[in-house]
């Protein structure tokens, strides 16, 4: 069975998209999973992790197939991915361009990081219209939670009032996530016994129970 393709997509720029990509992708490589990542923002914050991480631990010991593309052959490397992959997971520029919907298009799932944030909140609805054109089922994810928690309660419940489904994990706003990142690392293998490790852990388990 091919693999399944989880498209990271959020029109607001800074929403932590890139973070979340890498900290999943170690987490599910970590449990065995055969795992590609697809980098098509012109950013290439993905790919500037996966150099590091090459640095690390050498050209065949990332634990994770990786490329950067654009234009055409988007949707090609995805689907040749897919063959021979458990999880394909795409970072998407944070706005609706050509690529960017062709990539909502051609995954099984939508993940949406949202900042408990009203700008947030507010870019999430063209992301969310952008899956409903192109069939494709959106989840949405608190991401860089502060540790109060009223504003991420009245955004949860915002994001209820979308018709999307809201993830009950959730990712906190831990320095942790971006120190693992600074070293080519995900935070299950720089800090496997901490908070954030749990947390991220949590929302990959959540994300293939809607795979299945």
């Amino acid at each position: 069975m091919a693999g399944r393709v989880i498209t990271i997509a959020q029109q607001k720029g800074g929403a932590g998209k890139t973070t979340l990509a890498a900290h999943l992708a170690v987490a599910w490589a970590g449990d065995g999973k055969r795992v590609a990542l697809v980098d098509i923002d012109p950013q290439a914050s993905l790919a500037a992790w996966h150099a590091l991480r090459e640095a690390r631990f050498g050209r065949n010991g990332t634990g994770l197939d990786f490329a950067a593309v654009s234009g055409w052959r988007v949707g090609t490397e995805i689907a040749r991915r897919a063959r021979d992959h458990d999880i394909v997971l795409v970072d998407s520029p944070p706005h609706a361009e050509t690529e960017a919907r062709l990539v909502v298009r051609a995954a099984n799932l939508l993940l949406v990081p949202v900042q408990p944030s009203p700008m947030d909140l507010w870019a999430t609805r063209p992301t969310l219209d952008l899956a409903r054109q192109e069939k494709t089922r959106a989840l949405l994810v608190l991401n860089r939670v502060p540790s109060r928690a009223n504003l991420a309660e009245a955004m949860a419940a915002k994001l209820d009032e979308f018709g999307a489904a809201v993830a009950a994990s959730r990712i906190g706003n831990r320095v942790a996530l971006a120190s693992a990142m600074a070293d080519g690392r995900g935070i299950t293998e720089a800090a496997p016994g901490g908070r954030a490790a749990e947390e991220v852990r949590a929302v990959a388990a959540e994300i293939l129970a809607q795979l299945r």
